[in-house]
């Protein structure tokens, strides 16, 4: 069992930042590949980034490429999202999430997440 706790959502004007952290609490954190997902209303929860295991191999949606940074550190058991250059299109809850995957490989499917945080709400301002 896992337990996942997302913090540092928030309001921001367009092309602000900001930077959402997610606690892992269970099993070896780094058994699992984290990924954030993201929930607009009335629009699918979709994977935005998501990182490896080992740290080392990570996945953007393309529209988050160039402005969204993933890392983890598996000493602390947290995974973090840099968001950067924030836009409407940006404003969703997000959710931290957690698959048990290969060491060095990213989990891209959904279903493949077994645990979930409550999420964060980021609202973007333009």
């Amino acid at each position: 069992q896992v337990q996942l706790v997302e913090s540092g959502g928030g309001l921001v004007q367009a092309g602000g930042s900001l930077r959402l952290s997610c606690a892992a609490s269970g099993r070896p954190f780094s058994s699992y590949t984290m990924g954030w997902f993201r929930q607009a209303p009335g629009k699918e929860r979709d994977l935005v980034s998501a990182i490896s295991g080992s740290g080392t191999t990570t996945y953007y949606a393309d529209y988050v490429k160039g402005r969204f940074t993933i890392s983890r550190d598996n000493a602390k058991n947290t995974v973090t999202l840099q968001m950067n250059s924030l836009n409407a299109e940006d404003t969703a809850v997000y959710y931290c999430a957690a698959a048990p995957f290969s060491y060095f490989a990213v989990a891209r499917e959904p279903s493949t997440y077994a645990y979930w945080g409550q999420g964060t709400q980021v609202t973007v301002s333009s």
